[in-house]
Order: structure tokens, then C-alpha cells, then sequence
């Protein structure tokens, strides 16, 4: 059996993240992993989390399994989170899943018994485990053009010239916000005409929500989910709690659907508890146990909320200051678009080449497409770290 096999390819970011830990050099810098990062280089746990963890254990007294669909409070308090107060909640419904990533498949596997016919439309760039995640589900994957590497902005033309292309119940995956790997996001008025035309192809969005509060602020990152519940019959989110609350290792997210009215919410819903009894079964309780607390408590909520308006406002300061270093040590303004994209992510215009001389003679590690975590630029080093960039650039 296992002799037939073929042999693995390698995950690029993960052995990133394995040669770094290999590397003895002290001034090391590792820009590739994809999470928060604080000013000594540690992912913390909020205090928020710690204070709602407290709670679970000196109140959780079984643990028992949660339902395939997981734990109706959280699932109640990420719906108002994503979709907002205000919305037709008739017509929404939310699973706890297994991270963003599971909401991502389990979803994928509802929209494929409803629709097995779509094709689905991913952007170009698009986080690199979207494609296999959503392949496995069974889709024929097309591809956008999303970023323009010349001015680190959308593509809007392109991407919507590609999109007059898919034919009616094709899906499009979009991201909510914090745009991954690029860090490029959608106008305002951009999404309205993404929205324009989805609702006029009849396309079917999936809203990959991995960063709420990353960008412009907890409220505003919802701002195209919300817009488009407002204009679309149907729709489905993925969200993570991964980032905005800290909990990477404890697998915590939410599938999220809008249907066309009530009735079509509850059997798609029932359906989606199905999908999950034969992909995982049940998902995990903690994490979603102390997220629900976090955002139901009033006093931790706003805890959490400045914790995490701080990591957005720092990530913006490292942003600003790179760009600065850059445009200082390179005497050019090429790099003055980090500072307007958004999130976690940029992508600097390195080839394999000078990615790999930064990690050889530098210890500075990068993704090989060139995306660099925002929040792992060094507060104290941006000068040094422009510098060796620099010095890769003038020898090619």
C-alpha cells in the first residue's frame, strides 16, 4: 500500500519555518509565518482570553462533546460580529468549525451537494492553501487577476473583465479584508461594482473573513459582508478567530450562511450539521467556549477590543516606518505602497534569487512569492533591514 504512494511535496511555508528554527545565528528574522507577532517577537495570549479561560475553569463542569454544529451562543455572538446587529438574522445561520480553514471546506462541501455543477473563481495571488483546500472539495478552481505589483493595488479591471466570464451559480471567493498575501484591498467603491456583478451574473459569493480588525478597525472589515447581505439573496463566510483573538492552536472559526428566507437557512443549516458529522464530527470546545465568553461579557469585550486596536494600530506604525526606511535607504518612493495596503501581509518585488542571498548572508527569511508578515518587522532593526534588502536589489 503505502509503497504506491507518491512522494509529499513539500509545504513552502512550512519549511520556511523548519529552517529557520535550524538557523544558530541570534539576529535571525523570520518574516514568514503568517501570525501575530508583538514587540519581542511573541505571539501572546490576550488577556481577555486569559481572564475568559479563568471563567471556564472555575465554571465548566463536563466535558462532554458539543454538536456537530458546535455551541448556538458563539455561534449566535460571531454572527452579530460578522454580519452586525442590525441584519435579517432569519436568514442567517453559523457553525463552529475547526478554525477558518474548516469553515473553508465544510463550506465548500455544502455548496457542492447544492450546486455540482459551479465552478469556483480564486484570486490571483490567493492564500496558497485556498487551492488545495477547495480543489480537494471537488471544484475546478479559475483564477482573477487581483494585485498589480506595479502600483500594489488592486487590479479592479482585470478582475472584473476576468469575472464577466463565469457562468451563472459559479462561486467567488473573495476576501472579506486584509487581503492574503498582498495586503491590497478592495475601495469602497470597488466592492460595489464587485458586488454589481455578482449580483447581475448571478454568481455566488464565499467571503473568506480571516482578519476582522486587522484593517480599518473591528466594525469596518465587516463593511463587505455587510454590504453585500444587504444587496445579495444568498451567500456564505468563512471566519477565524485565530488572529483577531489570538487562538491559532485552538482551531477556533465559524461557517456562516445567508440564505433566501428562513426556511432555505434551516435545511441548508441542517444539511452543513451533516458535512461536519462526516468530515470531523464534532468540533472543539475551548477555544470557542472562551471566544463566546469574550464577546458576549461587556467588560472583556472591551478589553479585547483595545487589545486588539493596539495590535492593528502597531502593525500600522510598521508599515509606516518600513516604507520610511526604504524610501530612505533606497532614494526611491517604490515602496511607499506598503504603507497604503492593509493587514498583516505585503509582498515585496524580490526574485527567488534575492530571497535567497536575504536568508544566506542576512538570516532574514521570506516566503518565496515574496509576502512578508508586517507584524514581524523589527521596531528596532527597520534601518538594518531595509539596508540588506537594498544590498540585494543594487546587485541584481
Amino acid at each position: 500500500m503505502f509503497e504506491a504512494l507518491p512522494e509529499p511535496k513539500a509545504d513552502a511555508i512550512l519549511a520556511l519555518m523548519a529552517a529557520f528554527r535550524a538557523d544558530t545565528r541570534t539576529d535571525k528574522l523570520d518574516l514568514g509565518v503568517g501570525i501575530y507577532k508583538d514587540s519581542v517577537g511573541k505571539t501572546p495570549v490576550m488577556k481577555a482570553i486569559k481572564s475568559a479561560e479563568e471563567t471556564l475553569l472555575a465554571t465548566q463542569d463536563t466535558k462532554a462533546y458539543v454538536s456537530p454544529l458546535g455551541s448556538s451562543d458563539f455561534c449566535a455572538a460571531m454572527i452579530s460580529q460578522v454580519f452586525g446587529e442590525k441584519a435579517d438574522k432569519t436568514r442567517i445561520r453559523a457553525a463552529q468549525s475547526v478554525g477558518g480553514s474548516g469553515a473553508l471546506r465544510v463550506l465548500a462541501d455544502l455548496l457542492k451537494k447544492g450546486r455540482p455543477d459551479a465552478d469556483m473563481w480564486v484570486s490571483d495571488p490567493t492564500w496558497p492553501n485556498h487551492v488545495p483546500l477547495l480543489s480537494a472539495a471537488g471544484y475546478t478552481l479559475h483564477t482573477y487577476p487581483y494585485y498589480d505589483a506595479a502600483t500594489g493595488s488592486v487590479n479592479i479591471e482585470g478582475m472584473l473583465n476576468s469575472l464577466e466570464k463565469a457562468k451563472a451559480g459559479d462561486i467567488v471567493v473573495l476576501h472579506g479584508c486584509c487581503h492574503n498575501p498582498t495586503g491590497a484591498d478592495l475601495s469602497d467603491s470597488q466592492w460595489d461594482k464587485v458586488i454589481d456583478l455578482v449580483e447581475r451574473k448571478a454568481l455566488f459569493p464565499l467571503v473568506d473573513l480571516a482578519y476582522q480588525g486587522f484593517g480599518d478597525g473591528l466594525e469596518e472589515d465587516a463593511q463587505s459582508v455587510r454590504k453585500m447581505a444587504q444587496r445579495l439573496p444568498e451567500m456564505v463566510v468563512a471566519a477565524s478567530c485565530s488572529k483577531n483573538l489570538g487562538l491559532y492552536r485552538e482551531r477556533v472559526g465559524a461557517a456562516m450562511l445567508m440564505a433566501k428566507d428562513e426556511a432555505e437557512a434551516t435545511r441548508a443549516h441542517g444539511l452543513l450539521g451533516g458535512v461536519i458529522r462526516a468530515n470531523y464530527s464534532m468540533p472543539p470546545d475551548h477555544g470557542a467556549n472562551a471566544t463566546q465568553i469574550v464577546l458576549t461579557d461587556t467588560a472583556l469585550n472591551a478589553t479585547w477590543r483595545t487589545e486588539l486596536e493596539d495590535m492593528r494600530l502597531r502593525m500600522i506604525g510598521l508599515r509606516q516606518a518600513f516604507s520610511e526606511a526604504m524610501r530612505k535607504r533606497s532614494n526611491s518612493d517604490r515602496f511607499d505602497y506598503i504603507a497604503q495596503q492593509k493587514g498583516m501581509f505585503s509582498r515585496l518585488p524580490l526574485t527567488t534569487e534575492q530571497l535567497q542571498t536575504l536568508r544566506d548572508d542576512f538570516g532574514i527569511y521570506i516566503v518565496g512569492d515574496g509576502r512578508i508578515n508586517v507584524a514581524g518587522l523589527p521596531e528596532a532593526g527597520m534601518d538594518k533591514l531595509a539596508d540588506a534588502i537594498c544590498s540585494v536589489l543594487v546587485e541584481s
